[in-house]
């Protein structure tokens, strides 16, 4: 098939990958405007927009996709179906009628659970134990399209956002791609999704990084686990704020009041609600990250500060 590929940040990159090396046409792609990241803040491509370039594909970078010189490229290229991975935006009925099989979007979820903008994230903070990834078919509806194909991935004890979103990214290129396949071969036809089980993933925010250690040591991991490594994990000490990695339930260690320091030499722990959890990697307002234990020993910390 003829194909033009949406998609913008760097877990779209194994979808195209594949498509690109199999025996689909991708004849464009579709991706977000150069944005401004680094120091500088320099403009830069989307990751997919420098895969497209390095492969020699038209790349398409529309303000929004109801531009009328958009959708006039578009129907010029004259796509048989439009995959999408993590594009970014809403596409309007325009551009959804013009492919004649759709656009099938590749989502991090087992639909109709985690529609919405952060599938993986709202996963491992609600504490499921599985996940996966489904391909269907876009609607203007939000993630509310019949399903062509579906996969199951468990969710690790130790999973961070990224850990998981990497092999769901890898996992779910295969199950584009055989989406892909059986809509050219006629014999996949997309089912409804069920009525029953619909849950929504609204993106969390910087502040929702926020870790309130009266919560209970569960809750607390999940929540730096599911904003690793963005929006980002954060505590305050002393009025400045510092980023956190993934910490560790102890549940046999003794009773600290939350927030409170304690631990030993090699051990960082901080109370919670219910049990302490132990810190791996910190990194303090304008300074490197480093071993918790290294922080804490520096500024002699144990059983003299709070984290809040």
């Amino acid at each position: 098939m003829r194909l033009v590929f949406a998609g913008t940040p760097e877990t779209a990159l194994p979808a195209l990958t594949a498509l690109l090396g199999s025996s689909h046409e991708v004849a464009a792609v579709v991706t977000r405007p150069d944005g401004r990241s680094g120091r500088g803040r320099h403009l830069s491509a989307s990751p997919v927009a420098s895969l497209a370039a390095e492969a020699g594909v038209e790349v398409l970078k529309p303000a929004k996709a109801r531009d009328p010189e958009f959708l006039d490229r578009l129907r010029e290229i004259a796509p048989d179906c439009c995959p999408v991975v993590a594009y970014g935006a809403l596409l309007p009925r325009e551009a959804l009628d013009i492919p004649r099989h759709g656009w099938v979007n590749l989502h991090f979820s087992l639909l109709p659970a985690w529609r919405g903008a952060a599938p993986v994230q709202r996963s491992i903070l609600h504490g499921d134990d599985v996940t996966g990834a489904a391909t269907f078919q876009i609607e203007e509806g939000l993630d509310t399209g019949p399903v062509y194909g579906v996969l199951t991935e468990p969710i690790r004890p130790d999973d961070t956002t990224g850990d998981l979103l990497g092999r769901l990214a890898v996992a779910g290129a295969a199950l584009l791609l055989d989406t892909m396949n059986g809509i050219e071969a006629g014999v996949l036809e997309p089912r409804p999704q069920p009525t029953e089980g619909v849950s929504h993933a609204a993106k969390l925010t910087p502040e929702d990084g926020h870790v309130d250690w009266k919560s209970p040591a569960l809750h607390i991991d999940r929540l730096i686990r599911a904003c690793t490594p963005a929006p980002g994990a954060w505590t305050n000490f002393r009025d400045t704020r510092v980023k956190l990695g993934p910490v560790r339930p102890v549940p046999d260690a003794a009773r600290l009041a939350p927030g409170e320091i304690g631990g030993g030499r090699n051990e960082v722990l901080v109370g919670s609600a219910t049990h302490p959890v132990a810190l791996g990697e910190v990194q303090p307002q304008g300074k490197r990250r480093m071993a918790a234990a290294d922080w804490v020993r520096g500024l002699n910390l144990i059983g003299k500060d709070a984290l809040h």
